[in-house]
């Protein structure tokens, strides 16, 4: 038996984009970039090319379409992945409007290959193919004649060991048939979504032989920079994850009190849920909670949805975030996908070696995310905790519950359940005050306290006082009013 044939791969650079190739684009491979209209695809061909281009792969761009490739070359030039040096240097247009006036497949065959041989490219694009495809005559012999000059165009790239895109305007993979899906090598599709005021786009590699391709659909955005790609992260099996580990390393909360409810800390590695009204302390509780791991060595990161990072640094955490011991995701940008924020929480946590991660608050993050995603909001947050808890991090969540102080509730999504520990904030009405009270409601797999205890906010710090059932007037060590009837005062 012969030695196995070595598939190189051309590493794109796109960030994102490798990882759902499993590790970049198979070299001298024929590939079709398709999708709907507007999706991205020549954004993706460009960047791809600028990416992979140098004076030893050279590549060159064929445009098929009336629109010449100044007026293209106009608007991709915005993106920062355009280079103009290599405009001369290694990267050549070509338009091919022409030679597709009467769909003469041999003469547009023949143009190509005498620029191929001209150039010599190492990478070849041509956009749009749909065009080349809609010249082809209605008759049976003219889908016979678009068929063979697929396979004589494909089988000519590959035998000049050029790595081909074709770029196209499809509507959906599954309905289109025609021989490009066959004979190509790789098929990337790209579409997107509008619902509402919100679009997502998405990528999904169809096909792409000789890779281990990441499958599903994923999100990707554009901007600046060119295409972003966020690749889905997939759920962890259960042995991998935390849930079934026993719950012996304990993690401080930064208040002794606060450990002792929960029996001891959050058992390394769960998910907390902290929920309450609005002021009751859950910022102050998750702030504690990064400044003790940032005192025990446990870097730390905070995903704000809420307030801007500049509202969410106290003294106590500015420090820990110019040391590099707590990472900040400003998270304001609206209209965001699941993706897009695991992306950066995971990003984050590898950067500073985070072993705490703080999300404040899940009200926000809802509203951050895409209406399209809030429909399935449930699913992101479950998908989300159980990728963080997976790479062993204790994972810290605040959300907002209105308060109507005759009805306990601890989740306004109905999804307490992802939550290892729970911890209840709420008021309550003693001797006409409002005054704060926590409980701890569960600890999977672990006793923990039923108490309802008192407490309070003091210099930034959370001040626990005594059960609700033994409430005597102090605080703290702070005298409060007492309950039950004024003491008599006595006549001097």
């Amino acid at each position: 038996m012969g030695n196995r044939v070595n598939i190189g791969r051309l590493v794109t650079g796109v960030p994102g984009f490798d990882e759902l190739l499993g590790g970049g684009v198979p070299e001298f491979s024929f590939n079709l970039i398709a999708g709907t209209p507007g999706s991205g695809k020549t954004t993706l061909a460009h960047q791809l090319m600028f990416s992979l281009a140098n004076p030893e792969r050279r590549a060159l761009f064929f445009t098929v379409l009336g629109e010449p490739p100044l007026k293209m070359l106009r608007y991709q030039q915005q993106f920062a992945f355009f280079d103009f040096d290599k405009l001369e240097q290694s990267i050549k247009f070509v338009n091919l409007a022409s030679d597709m006036v009467d769909g003469n497949f041999d003469r547009v065959i023949a143009r190509i290959m005498d620029e191929v041989q001209e150039y010599a490219p190492s990478l070849v694009f041509v956009d749009s193919f749909r065009s080349v495809a809609q010249a082809a005559p209605a008759a049976d012999q003219g889908f016979a004649d678009l068929q063979l000059f697929i396979q004589q165009l494909g089988m000519q790239m590959t035998s000049w060991q050029a790595t081909t895109f074709l770029i196209g305007e499809y509507l959906k993979p599954d309905t289109e048939a025609g021989p490009v899906f066959t004979v190509a090598d790789g098929i990337v599709w790209l579409s997107q979504r509008v619902q509402g005021d919100s679009m997502v786009r998405k990528m999904q590699v169809v096909k792409m032989r000789g890779a281990a391709q990441k499958l599903g659909a994923h999100t990707f955005r554009i901007d600046g920079g060119g295409i972003h790609v966020f690749p889905r992260a997939v759920l962890p099996a259960p042995s991998q994850t935390t849930r079934e580990r026993v719950p012996s390393e304990r993690v401080s909360m930064g208040v002794p009190e606060v450990d002792a409810m929960l029996g001891g800390g959050v058992p390394a590695g769960y998910s907390l849920l902290v929920v309450g009204p609005s002021g009751a302390g859950k910022t102050v509780l998750a702030t504690e909670f990064l400044v003790e791991g940032a005192r025990l060595g446990e870097h730390g990161v905070i995903a704000a949805f809420e307030k801007s990072p500049n509202q969410l640094v106290s003294h106590k955490l500015k420090k820990l975030v110019d040391d590099g011991k707590v990472g900040i995701i400003n998270t304001r940008e609206l209209d965001l996908s699941i993706d897009e924020i695991l992306h950066d929480l995971v990003t984050m946590i590898r950067k500073v070696d985070a072993r705490r991660v703080v999300i404040d608050s899940l009200s926000g993050f809802e509203l951050s995310l895409s209406a399209i995603f809030r429909a399935d909001f449930r699913e992101s947050l479950y998908r989300l905790v159980a990728v963080l808890t997976s790479m062993g991090v204790t994972v810290l969540m605040t959300a907002e519950l209105e308060d109507r102080y005759t009805m306990l509730s601890f989740s306004a999504y109905d999804n307490a359940f992802l939550a290892d520990a729970i911890i209840m904030q709420r008021y309550v009405e003693l001797a006409g005050q409002l005054r704060r009270v926590m409980a701890v409601i569960k600890v999977r797999g672990s006793a923990h306290s039923k108490d309802l205890r008192l407490f309070d906010i003091v210099d930034g710090h959370t001040r626990i006082g005594e059960r609700l059932a033994n409430y005597s007037g102090v605080l703290s060590g702070q005298p409060v009013r007492r309950t039950g009837a004024p003491r008599a005062r006595k006549n001097r």
